[in-house]
């Protein structure tokens, strides 16, 4: 069985239909305004109107009020929210109650102590996803097309499944997908901005096109070994 794949920060119908040509299991918008990826409620609702039904559409917000959440409901109706900020798990299990769509909680990587943080989402987002931490002086949270230490993972066990980020490429991504599965954990998928990108925010149709086939040929391959 080939890995889901999400496709996050797309802004254009050129670039969404690539991607959804390509067969992204995923895609993102997102609404935070100081990321290059950032798209308006009106522009995300010409997106997911275009995409829906295609793929699983995800809002990634950061620290959001309830107010945005309530009017990208409204506007985009997401099929889960990636939640990438400073959220604690209450806000995680008060946003599932109070929001249509399932959640997804975004953790930065850079230490084992980052990977014990997992422990306490797990009970309440319905997907966790690891990314790279972003530096320090970083505008926007994300791993701003850094890797990390995938080996840090395996203190998860093979239990929790997780989503993996930070710093994917159509070049490393099979190395990655290798690497986790040979410490036997659960990998439920991968995902990828800034590596399909020919610059900050810009989507490359090539680079999505040729991700999404080394996913798919590196599942293939690991689950035939």
């Amino acid at each position: 069985m080939t890995l889901p794949v999400k496709i996050c920060g797309l802004s254009t119908p050129e670039t969404l239909d690539v991607t959804l040509d390509a067969g992204a299991d995923m895609i993102g918008l997102n609404f935070h305004p100081k990321s290059p990826r950032y798209v308006t409620p009106d522009q995300a609702a010409a997106l997911a109107a275009r995409a829906r039904g295609e793929t699983r559409i995800v809002a990634l917000v950061v620290d959001a009020p309830d107010s945005l959440l309530a009017a990208l409901r409204k506007a985009v109706g997401p099929d889960l929210w990636q939640l990438h900020g400073s959220e604690p798990p209450a806000r995680i299990a008060s946003l599932r109650a109070s929001q249509a769509g399932l959640a997804m909680k975004a953790i930065g990587v850079s230490e084992a102590a980052d990977v014990a943080r997992v422990a306490d989402y797990a009970a309440v987002a319905d997907h966790i996803l690891l990314d790279a931490k972003p530096p320090k002086d970083a505008l926007y949270p994300g791993g701003h097309g850094r890797t990390f230490d995938w080996t840090l993972l395996k203190a998860l066990g093979p239990a929790q499944p997780f989503i993996l980020s930070g710093g994917l490429t159509s070049e490393n991504v099979g190395d990655a997908i290798a690497t986790v599965r040979a410490m036997g954990l659960n990998l439920a998928g991968v995902d990828v901005s800034s590596g399909v990108e020919s610059a900050p925010g810009v989507k490359d149709p090539a680079k999505i096109r040729a991700f999404i086939a080394a996913v798919r040929a590196a599942s293939s391959d690991t689950s035939s070994a």
